[in-house]
């Protein structure tokens, strides 16, 4: 098995552990406040993943505390507005909300380099912001305020996605994205003392979430995800992750019974079809079609 199907592989399982953690998270919601729920996840995130990595946290110098910090408020803002919105709106429907980050990230970066950005990456933004529509908006074109906010949060997702290349190829990966999971924590615990009540939660329900949220969509996902995409191709990694929504869409209904209507199942296929017109490099992967008919 080369390195780049061992990639690929790894980079699935991340997908498919993100999309569970839409319902787990909105489970969870019902037993914990919003930034009680961060704190808790992202504190023992950080904390598991310093012991695993502790040779790695042992070489941290002020450049990777100083980029860290930065990308971790990026993603702690892009978590609160998530986490915030689940309590409103349903898993499903947070999933392909969420994905819409990946069809931001080429707007973005095309904007911040001063570049036109490509025909597929307009075309893509078109198609997904469409498809957006028919999937938030009631029949009086209202947004849920849930959708608003997990909106936001895809807004985030972006910049982070964008910050996160931009630093991590000048720092320790591990070590980076670390001390992101550990800002994350150490602020959701400044806004849980400061705006809620917070609990230690009871049951075994709760914390099997909690773990499986903490050790594999949060530590285990990061650091796979910035070690892994070393040895697959752009083309790769952006056909798996559009497979996030779907995985969100399909557990919510595997755990909760979630069912979108045909205008939100329409409005789905156009926020991936978007997801992928915009990412994948359609004439590269046309050319190595045809040298493989030939």
């Amino acid at each position: 098995m080369t390195k780049q199907i061992k990639a690929d592989l790894a980079l699935l399982m991340v997908t498919i552990v993100w999309g569970s953690s839409f319902i787990l998270s909105k489970n969870t919601l019902d037993h914990l406040s919003t930034y009680n729920f961060l704190a808790i996840r992202f504190i023992l995130a950080a904390a598991l993943s310093s012991l695993v990595f502790y040779k790695n946290m042992r070489q941290i110098n002020r450049t990777t505390l100083k980029y860290g910090v930065l990308i971790g408020l990026i993603l702690f803002t892009a978590y609160a507005f998530q986490t915030i919105g689940l309590n409103y709106t349903t898993a499903s429907k947070s999933g392909f909300i969420t994905g819409f980050a990946v069809v931001i990230v080429p707007i973005f970066s095309a904007l911040l380099l001063k570049q036109r950005p490509h025909n597929k990456a307009i075309l893509g933004v078109i198609c997904a912001v469409i498809g957006l529509g028919f999937l938030t908006l009631d029949a009086h074109f209202a947004l849920n305020i849930g959708d608003i906010y997990t909106l936001v949060c895809a807004f985030m997702f972006a910049f982070h996605i964008l910050a996160v290349g931009k630093y991590t190829v000048k720092v320790d990966s591990i070590a980076l994205g670390i001390i992101q999971i550990a800002t994350v924590g150490i602020l959701s615990s400044i806004f849980t003392f400061s705006l809620e009540s917070p609990i230690i939660p009871r049951g075994t329900e709760v914390w099997t979430s909690i773990f499986i949220l903490a050790i594999l969509a949060t530590s285990g996902a990061y650091i796979i995800q910035n070690t892994m995409q070393k040895f697959t191709s752009p083309t790769h990694t952006a056909l798996i992750y559009t497979g996030e929504p779907v995985f969100a869409a399909l557990f919510a209904y595997l755990l909760a019974g979630e069912i979108l209507s045909s205008r939100g199942i329409f409005g789905s296929i156009l926020i991936l079809s978007g997801m992928m017109i915009s990412e994948v490099d359609w004439a590269i992967l046309f050319k190595k079609q045809k040298s493989l008919s030939h």
